[in-house]
């Protein structure tokens, strides 16, 4: 039997089915291949950016570490100013309590005389002296006493005591078998603190051993 001839429409179909086949797939070995070309060229471009100057970043860099070292001086500053300003308020504020608690020294060393007065005044009294009289020198020295006390005026009778070279005066020493050496056996005039410094020392007469 013999082959029909083909029409015109079967050789358009034939046609198209040729063209619709499907491509010849690339293997696995190429598709790697390619990706690596891809990012090798991706981080050609991308490496200039990273290493190459930049005039403006460097700029701005250096002002930044510029800022913080003027930041980090200027706290220093601060706190170095804090510091000498508390200082300098701590001692305003001593420099105030000493002269608050030793203005009246002056005034208390031209008052001690008048106290020593009237000490050997009541001492010095006789049998034949009033109680009146004893009575109101009694009374003076005591306010006397009590207004120095009230502004700090504490007094030094060493009587007996050891020898204190920072509060006591050694008008004489004298042989004494009955005291330790360097005690105190006579008080010839009081001494006086004022607040704790010392206004006046105590004049007194020292013991030393015998022989």
């Amino acid at each position: 039997m013999a082959k029909e001839s083909q029409t015109p429409l079967d050789d358009e179909l034939a046609r198209r089915e040729e063209e619709a086949e499907p491509l010849q797939q690339p293997v696995e070995g190429e598709l790697e291949d390619a990706a690596i070309e891809s990012a090798d060229e991706a981080e050609a471009l991308v490496e200039p950016a990273k290493v190459g100057d930049n005039p403006e970043a460097e700029m701005l860099a250096a002002q930044v570490e510029e800022l913080e070292q003027s930041l980090a001086e200027a706290k220093d500053q601060v706190l170095r100013t804090a510091a000498e300003a508390q200082n300098v308020r701590r001692r305003a504020e001593q420099e105030t309590e000493k002269a608050r608690k030793f203005a009246l020294e002056r005034f208390v060393k031209e008052l001690l005389p008048v106290v020593d007065s009237l000490e050997k005044a009541l001492e010095a009294m006789g049998e034949d002296a009033s109680e009146a009289h004893r009575e109101g020198v009694a009374m003076t020295l005591k306010m006397q006493h009590d207004v120095l006390g009230k502004f700090g005026v504490e007094s030094i009778d060493p009587q007996g005591e050891p020898f204190d070279p920072q509060y006591h005066e050694a008008m004489a020493m004298v042989p004494n078998p009955e005291l330790e050496p360097n005690s105190v056996m006579e008080v010839m005039q009081k001494g006086y603190l004022l607040n704790g410094r010392l206004v006046r020392p105590a004049m007194v007469v020292v013991s030393q051993a015998a022989g």
